[in-house]
Formats: C-alpha cells, sequence, structure tokens
C-alpha cells in the first residue's frame, strides 16, 4: 500500500548529501526469514487473484478470495482495518492510481486492474501489488503494465548494502521517462517491518548516492506508480481512491525486499523468498 509523500522531509531527503545516520528499522535475518514467511502468503494470494481476472467479476469477489487464503493461511489482511479502510485489497481501475475500494464494480473487457494487498503473518507484514489486464487491452495498457513491471525490477537490482535510496528511484525513473510515461511523485514506497509503513520513504524517483543509505536487515516496499500522461493526481470523494488528475491510465507493481550482504532478497515472490 503506497504512502503519501511528505514533501517538504522528502525532498530534503534527496536533495542533501547521503549520511550515515540509520534511517529505518534493519531486521535480524531471523526476521527477515519470518517476514519472507508472510510474503509467501501473500504471493499466493496474488496466484488466485490472477486465476479469477476475468469480465464480470466484481471487485468485491475478488477481495473475498483474497481474504479467504489470507485467513486459511493463518493470516490477518493488513489492510482491513488500517485507518479504516474496509477490504482486504485495493483493486484499482483503469485511472485509479492506488487505494481503491472493493465494491460491486464489475470487471470489463480492456480494464487495467491494480491489486495491492498485505498480509500480517506472526506478527510480520508483506505488501506486494501487481497490475493485470483484462481481456484484450490496448497498445498504451500493455506498453504501461509492462514499462512499470520492468521499474520495479530495475529498481530491485539498485538494492545493495552501502546503497542509497536515491538509487533505486533513479533506476525506477530511468525506466519510466524512457517510455514516455509519469511516475507518481506524491506518493512513495516505504520501510516495512511489524508496521506496514516504517520509515524511509522510498521515492520512485531521485538522484544517485542520495538519500537514506541501504543498511544490512532494512527491508523496504518498493513500489512504481506510472501514468500514462502526467504525474499529477487527486483524490476521490470517498476519500480513500487515489486518480489520475487528467484522467490517464496508471499502473502500479510493488515487491517487498530486505537489503541482504547477498544482494536484495525478494520477500513477496513466493518460494523460499
Amino acid at each position: 500500500m503506497g504512502r503519501s509523500r511528505r514533501p517538504s522531509r522528502a525532498v530534503r531527503a534527496l536533495a542533501r548529501p547521503a549520511r550515515r545516520a540509520v534511517v529505518g528499522i534493519p531486521k535480524s535475518p531471523g526476521e527477515i526469514d519470518a517476514m519472507a514467511a508472510s510474503g509467501a502468503l501473500l504471493a499466493r494470494v496474488h496466484e488466485a487473484l490472477t486465476g479469477e481476472i476475468r469480465p464480470g467479476v466484481t471487485t468485491l469477489q475478488l477481495d473475498g478470495i483474497a481474504e479467504q487464503v489470507i485467513r486459511e493461511g493463518g493470516g490477518v489482511p493488513a489492510f482491513k482495518g488500517y485507518r479504516g479502510f474496509p477490504g482486504s485489497i485495493c483493486p484499482s481501475l483503469n485511472d485509479e492510481v492506488v487505494h481503491a475500494i472493493p465494491g460491486d464494480r464489475a470487471l470489463a473487457e480492456g480494464d487495467v486492474l491494480s491489486l495491492d494487498c498485505g498480509v500480517v503473518l506472526d506478527g510480520w507484514v508483506s505488501d506486494a501489488a501487481r497490475t493485470h489486464p483484462v481481456g484484450e487491452v490496448g497498445d498504451d495498457a500493455r506498453r504501461l503494465i509492462e514499462t512499470t513491471r520492468v521499474a520495479l525490477e530495475r529498481g530491485i537490482a539498485a538494492v545493495r548494502v552501502g546503497g542509497h535510496v536515491g538509487d533505486v528511484g533513479h533506476a525506477v525513473q530511468t525506466v519510466v521517462e524512457a517510455e514516455g510515461f509519469a511516475v507518481v511523485d506524491s506518493l512513495v514506497g516505504h520501510g516495512v517491518g511489524r508496521s506496514m509503513h516504517e520509515e524511509p520513504q522510498v521515492p520512485n524517483h531521485g538522484l544517485p548516492g542520495t538519500g537514506p543509505e541501504l543498511v544490512e536487515g532494512l527491508v523496504i516496499a518498493i513500489e512504481p506508480m506510472v501514468n500514462v500522461g502526467g504525474p499529477d493526481v487527486q483524490l476521490a470523494a470517498d476519500g480513500w481512491t487515489v486518480t489520475t488528475r487528467d484522467g490517464s491510465l496508471s499502473a502500479h507493481w510493488e515487491h517487498t525486499v530486505a537489503v541482504t550482504a547477498a544482494g536484495p532478497r525478494i520477500l513477496t515472490a513466493g518460494g523460499a523468498g
């Protein structure tokens, strides 16, 4: 689940020279393993949802499937009840960027559907999102979905001990802007652990070598949110759903990633993590 950015802090963090002070809560290897178990359950949720995406299915039906898989796996939906959010998933359609509320809307041929979900297992949070085409979609939609997925991959590849948050954002931004799309700069990724939103903030743009240091054991949610049009967004009347201001399509991909001496460890990819 994306975090609303506090502009003054985020801008200052990326603009100033890197400092040695640790920002965030590093986890031990055992704690990272526990987070990987949470992430593996979340990956199963996403796989179950993927198999149900087709025209006619409602976002509330998808929400019910997600909650059932989470609870059968011994977990608790991280989103449900979070600051009053009513669902287990955020099913965002077309020009909706993030945080849409499940309801009776039925999927239609050609829709772009972003599914964001979180799990709490044994007290540890995992957070991941994927964007899907519903049936056949247009060229812009296909390119948007793939570009956002690749941007996430490049952002993850930039994670290393001694690196910086700005390295991740720069990698994401480079991929997105090369395709003529825009990153949403008012929403950011975040640290993850016992809480869904920890420090540091992880913007999807930045300069290499800037921002908080990526120390061993830090766990972050990297989540490109990308628009076909401009970067500006607005909040809908429901108080949750964020949409593109210009009505253009948006996509969202996310993984929970641990910073380890061996490189980035994706905790929400399924398998052993």
